[in-house]
């Protein structure tokens, strides 16, 4: 059976909004803040990779695991605040019959497993990946490539969905179809290199699925 891995933030929930927020008020607790366009280069990468860069560029006196402990609770304790995107929940109930779905996020395991909860996800997916599963995050192919081994996949038979440059080059390299979504919400992503750019999941069909196979 073919395959769809999706990204979770900026994909299946509209969470960047809320990352950017909790960014700039862990970061405030040290003096520190970051613009839009600053923490747009984070988006698709895993905590401990952002959270190392950040550390020693912007010289705040606390471990890299503290300030990931830290973002991992403010993330978790506005998660309420979080909305799906819109109209990926018809798409993935339109698809989930004919093709295998999974997910694979740069995020930690316990904001992923708050998601799934919340948006009830489990009922579609069949396997859950999170960044603190892989040694090498995204832009590098290891989280796909781990998902489609999970689901028993040729790697030629699956197709991400991605909303970042990283995710988008991480698709890429692990020999994968890739269908690039457009989230405003996710900053100025490069996704030149994805095989099909939309604005809305509405765009999408079983048709426009199948037809990314012959490209």
């Amino acid at each position: 059976m073919k395959t769809i891995i999706f990204d979770m933030d900026g994909v299946i929930v509209d969470s960047e909004p809320l990352h950017f927020e909790v960014f700039n008020n862990l970061l405030g607790k040290f003096g520190k803040k970051v613009s839009v366009e600053e923490h747009s280069k984070y988006i698709g990468v895993t905590d401990y990779d952002c959270w190392s860069e950040l550390k020693y560029k912007l010289n705040i006196p606390v471990s890299v695991e503290k300030l990931i402990e830290m973002y991992k609770e403010n993330f978790i304790e506005n998660i309420n605040d979080i909305q799906m995107v819109d109209n990926v929940e018809s798409f993935i109930k339109n698809v989930y019959k004919d093709y295998s779905l999974g997910l694979a996020s740069s995020n930690n395991r316990r904001s992923v497993d708050a998601i799934i909860t919340k948006f009830q996800l489990e009922k579609y997916f069949k396997i859950f990946i999170n960044g603190e599963e892989v040694k090498n995050g995204k832009p590098a192919p290891e989280i796909f490539l781990k998902a489609a081994n999970e689901m028993n996949a040729s790697y030629t038979d699956c197709i991400v969905i991605e909303d970042s440059n990283a995710g988008v080059e991480a698709a890429k390299a692990a020999n994968m179809k890739c269908i690039g979504y457009k989230n405003p919400n996710s900053g100025n992503q490069d996704l030149s290199k994805a095989d099909l750019i939309i604005k809305n999941f509405n765009e999408l069909s079983i048709e426009i699925l199948e037809s990314l196979f012959y490209v």
